[in-house]
């Protein structure tokens, strides 16, 4: 029979054995949540909502800051494009993405920029529900955030791809007409159907037009000094006389993107290929109609997928969201807004790079092999290497 103390000698190796399997165990784990969850807080931790410019001169309806996101280009992948290992991955980053940045920075509205599916511009319409199911999820939010969606052409086509089935199930779901008017703090925010900009007449885009016209009246006769008589104005309802912040799928005309720049802006070898109007940028037309109708104090835009900052008319500046998923950008990124009626701040808020957590999970699975190597032997610690060359090196 044998000894209690013989049987511990004998099950050592076990204990070892499951102990260094404990410990990868713990060492992959901790890799995982760091990558998949806890970094995420680590680098939207660092963002700070920008002040508003003359913060200590504004009058008592201006101190109430409207602290707006402003994200694009979210592409869910559909059935027919969309591998589910892509799915998967691209969708977990956006929504660890959302959920942390509503969690930390509590914004009263986000908005986003259009083309949020991939594939809606030909979804059947159980794919459809599917994609919405899955949108759904992510972006969910609680009631004391607003989330506001413009459409885009990966959401309803193209204009040669638009129909009103395709617009009317788009603005169903998301409460979105084109023309629409959105005042929050007395701030009034004009979501535009830039589709539907093709200037041809269109049923479409006829009704769109005629609702930014309507709208353009009456922002303008709610911007009019109150002792100015316009009897076009008299049965106008008035709304707040702020400048209006226009919202976008579209970037309005320029010529290419030589003139942005930034780490997220479009590659060296796109920046100067020519953009097409109507399908990369709104034509000139379109644009200039926009800029005569509302004269706003900011545009916001996305499709690029990448950033850019230009000023039309030399006053008015636009700003093209980059990207928000990891499928189209490296280092997707969105706007944190601080906005009053008449001033705003806008400040760029960095999302993990796809490429560094990459690096990490190399690293980690490098060390991993170089642990199990040690530990079964196959490979010699650096430390008892260098020990038993010293050893050799007295013995000569």
């Amino acid at each position: 029979m044998l000894s209690s103390s013989s049987t511990a000698v004998k099950n050592l190796p076990l204990k070892r054995r499951l102990c260094f399997l404990l410990k990868l165990v713990c060492f992959v784990s901790s890799v995982l949540i760091f990558c998949e969850f806890l970094i995420y807080y680590v680098v939207i931790l660092q963002c700070r909502w920008p002040n508003v410019k003359g913060g200590a001169h504004m009058t008592e309806k201006e101190t109430s800051v409207l602290k707006a996101i402003i994200l694009a280009d979210t592409h869910l992948l559909g059935e027919i494009k969309g591998h589910w290992l892509d799915k998967l991955r691209r969708e977990w980053q956006m929504e660890r993405s959302f959920q942390t940045a509503l969690w930390l920075l509590q914004p009263d509205i986000v908005f986003i920029l259009g083309d949020v599916f991939d594939e809606g511009k030909w979804s059947s319409p159980q794919a459809w529900a599917d994609d919405v199911r899955r949108f759904r999820k992510m972006f969910r939010h609680s009631v004391f955030t607003e989330l506001v969606v413009i459409a885009g052409n990966h959401d309803i086509g193209f204009h040669y791809e638009m129909n009103t089935y395709k617009v009317n199930r788009f603005e169903k779901v998301f409460n979105f007409t084109s023309g629409k008017l959105i005042t929050r703090k007395g701030i009034n925010f004009v979501l535009v159907n830039s589709v539907a900009m093709e200037g041809d007449g269109c049923a479409v885009c006829r009704t769109s037009e005629a609702k930014l016209v309507a709208l353009s009246h009456k922002l303008n006769c709610s911007q009019q000094k109150p002792n100015h008589s316009n009897k076009r104005c008299s049965d106008v309802e008035k709304l707040p006389a702020s400048e209006p912040i226009l919202l976008q799928h579209y970037p309005l005309y320029r010529k290419s993107d030589a003139e942005c720049t930034g780490e997220d802006s479009a590659p060296p070898e796109e920046k100067n290929i020519p953009f097409k109007e109507k399908y990369d940028v709104l034509s000139q037309e379109a644009s200039q109609k926009l800029l005569w109708w509302f004269q706003p104090r900011l545009i916001l835009s996305g499709h690029t997928h990448s950033a850019c900052e230009v000023l039309h008319a030399g006053k008015i500046p636009e700003i093209s969201v980059p990207s928000f998923s990891w499928r189209n950008r490296n280092n997707p990124s969105f706007i944190m807004g601080s906005i009053t009626p008449t001033d705003f701040s806008l400040q760029k808020c960095f999302l993990p790079f796809e490429s560094r957590v990459f690096t990490i999970y190399c690293a980690a699975g490098a060390l991993l092999v170089i642990l199990v190597l040690a530990h079964v032997q196959l490979l010699t610690p650096p430390f008892y290497f260098a020990q038993r060359l010293i050893s050799k090196h007295k013995a000569v």
